[in-house]
Formats: C-alpha cells, structure tokens, sequence
C-alpha cells in the first residue's frame, strides 16, 4: 500500500497466477556447505559490527549539533528517549521540541497514516484533526474521503464503513525502521520514515491477500500548539531488501496475529 503525494490514494496488491495466495511453498533450502559457510560469515560479520556500532555512550549530543542533511549519530543508534506518555484519539501526542521530537512524530504518524482507521469514515476526522496543522485539516480531510470513496474501499473488499465481508481481517500494519532529518529548525522539520508494512484482507477466497511492502514517507512538519504536526506528507518506494524463503501464513493465522499482537509507541 502506498500513500501518493498529500492524497493518501491506496496502492493494493491483487494475487498474480492462480492457486491458493496464502499457500505458497518454502523455496528449497541450501544445502551446498560452500552456503551454509557463507551464511554463518555473514552472520559473525553482522554481529560484530552491531556490537562496534552500539558501543560509547548517548550520542545526542553529537546530533544535535550535527548537519541537518547528515545526522551521522541518527544512522546507527537511537538517541535514548523514551516514548510519550500522551495520547490523543488513541495517537501518541506531546512530543519534544526539537530534532529527536520530529523524528519520533514523524514515525508514529507515518503508522497512523498508512493504518485501516485511516479508511474508516468514523476514524477520519478524528485522525485528521489530531495529526495535520489547522489550516490543513479541512482541504485534507475532503481528499480522504473522496481518495477512499466507496468504489474504492468495495475494489479492496471493505464496505462503505471500511470493514472487512464477515469472516475475512483485512490488514494494515506499518512499523517504521528508521527516520532521518533532511531539514530542521524550531518551528518546521522535513523527516523522512523508512517503513515495512503488510496490508490486504485476510480471507479464504480474497483476491487482496496479505503482502508486505517497503516504502519511504517524507513529512513536512510544523511546531503548532506545543506539538509537532503534519503540514504535508509524500511517499515513495523502497529502499526493499531482497525476499526471504518464509512460508507464507495461513488467512486464519494472519487475522489471529492481527487481533493478538498489539502496536508500539515509537521513539528516536
């Protein structure tokens, strides 16, 4: 799913081929002992560097007096601050004036914005008025609604309420893996949120199976009323890893990981 420029339009992913979307079999493992020696390389490699990388102390200090464009410190460790305690319309809100503050804001807006309450008509305003700046919510919140028009909510197999036929879930989880500052001063920021995602209708005879996704979400940010908030929003593809070999999961079993597994509040 993906978020064109300021409209929220919805980009989702029909099954291609035939046979059962959720069935699909494990590619056969590697057996070549040439591989498995490579694998564990790998892994050695990877754990040294993470454990280079996290050593020293809280580098917040050092980012803040960083380069806008390059925050050096941001790219490989996190600045230590705890998550807000606030939460407005059950979205995380209060959130520090200045660079680690944008950043944390950008990343749970980014999950609030490609969420399924974003296509619910009951949630819209809610969400609208409790993320973007005032002189934004009116001309945004119109686009939403005729972006998730009914035509389209039916094409994705949800009713005009944004719900989901009886016996199907349908999915849109975001979970940002990392944010980085290209422009900051006290009263704007640019963020840019790197993010995975799954999103589809889990269900038997869907023809809107689960898939993941990766995408990049650039928030122009302002500093309106003791918190910061979305004057504008983008998105755009990747940066996506190459796909693993996992199995993909049953209809049942993903709408039981849906119902099951709660979201976070995210921090820098």
């Amino acid at each position: 799913m993906s978020l064109g420029d300021d409209t929220g339009q919805t980009r989702t992913r029909l099954p291609e081929g035939g046979g059962d979307p959720y069935g699909g079999q494990r590619r056969g493992a590697r057996s070549s002992s040439r591989s498995l020696v490579t694998v564990v390389g790998v892994v050695v490699v990877l754990i040294a560097a993470i454990a280079f990388a996290n050593r020293g102390g809280d580098d917040s200090a050092a980012e803040e007096g960083g380069s806008a464009d390059s925050p050096k410190a941001a790219a490989t460790a996190p600045s230590g601050k705890k998550p807000v305690d606030a939460k407005t319309a059950g979205i995380p809100s209060g959130f520090a004036h200045d660079r680690q503050g944008a950043e944390s804001a950008a990343a749970n807006y980014a999950v609030t914005l490609v969420s399924a309450d974003i296509l619910k008509p009951s949630r819209r305003t809610e969400i609208v008025q409790q993320l973007f700046v005032a002189d934004r919510q009116a001309a945004l919140e119109d686009r939403f609604d005729k972006a998730y028009s009914k035509e389209f909510l039916n094409n994705i197999g949800l009713d005009e309420n944004g719900d989901a036929a009886a016996g199907n879930t349908y999915v849109s989880r975001t979970m940002p893996i990392g944010t980085r500052v290209t422009s900051y001063s006290d009263s704007a920021a640019a963020v840019e949120v790197w993010c995975s995602g799954v999103f589809g209708t889990a269900g038997e005879k869907t023809t809107n199976p689960v898939s993941s996704d990766w995408f990049t979400m650039t928030l122009q940010l302002r500093w309106t009323d003791d918190d910061w908030k979305v004057d504008s929003f983008s998105q755009k593809d990747g940066p996506a890893p190459v796909p693993g070999d996992d199995k993909a999961s049953t209809a049942e079993e993903m709408a039981k990981a849906v119902k099951e597994y709660g979201g976070f509040t995210y921090a820098r």
